[in-house]
């Protein structure tokens, strides 16, 4: 059963996350080892050895019922790897990798009575997005112009935008295809970035020097 659980736990993560997730997966597994000797090792000091494995086996044929419809290695037929199908967007002035946040709009056009479907699959790209690092993930339907939908997200700077490109697998481009195949005309990319704020120091009063007596300032040139 432990092998089971690690071999599916690798198959269902894409490289980029891969050791986060098994370090995520082993603290909750053995976690869970360690509460539950605790918990069925006072069971059996009260109750008796019998009562403990009679309970223990009752809780794992419950267990095996509920969760009867969520299998293993679910993830094997996906393809994880990285699809790099986005293009590096281009900044008219030179941006640093720790600026930002970066919004990004994402504008498309489609048969009005396609809308549910469609929604159902730019949720599925939302999920996708805030997986591989965005925020304030969000879809609006413009209410002047039939068919028309935005997607809206936050990236926290350049450099994170750049990670996020890397994440998207060829899983995700599957769902981004099945997206724009609803859509009537080209979508729309927008990149805004929020400016730098420089903070101008204030000019405190009387921080002009006095020049010595018996001396002059010179003169300005020209």
């Amino acid at each position: 059963m432990m092998t089971t659980l690690f071999v599916s736990a690798q198959v269902a993560l894409p490289e980029w996350v891969r050791g986060r997730g098994l370090a995520i997966f082993l603290t909750a597994f053995f976690g869970a080892m360690t509460l539950g000797s605790a918990v069925w090792g006072k069971v059996a000091s009260i109750d008796g050895v019998s009562t403990a494995l009679y309970l223990a086996a009752a809780g794992a044929a419950v267990g095996m019922a509920v969760t009867a419809r969520w299998r293993l290695q679910t993830a094997a037929a996906l393809d994880l790897t990285p699809s790099m199908h986005w293009r590096t967007p281009v900044f008219v002035h030179p941006i640093e990798d720790d600026q930002g946040p970066i919004l990004i709009t994402v504008e498309y056009v489609i048969d009005p009575k396609d809308i549910k479907p469609f929604l159902a699959l730019v949720h599925e790209i939302g999920l996708e997005r805030k997986r591989d690092g965005a925020y304030a993930w969000g879809v609006f339907e413009d209410t002047q112009v039939s068919g028309r939908i935005v997607e809206t997200f936050l990236i926290q700077s350049l450099l994170e935008l750049r990670h996020l490109r890397t994440r998207v697998t060829m899983a995700d481009r599957l769902i981004e295809e099945q997206a724009r195949a609803f859509v009537k005309q080209p979508v729309k990319v927008t990149f805004l970035v929020a400016p730098k704020r420089h903070r101008q120091k204030k000019k405190r009063k009387g921080s002009k020097r006095l020049a010595p007596q018996g001396t002059r300032e010179p003169a300005p040139i020209g």
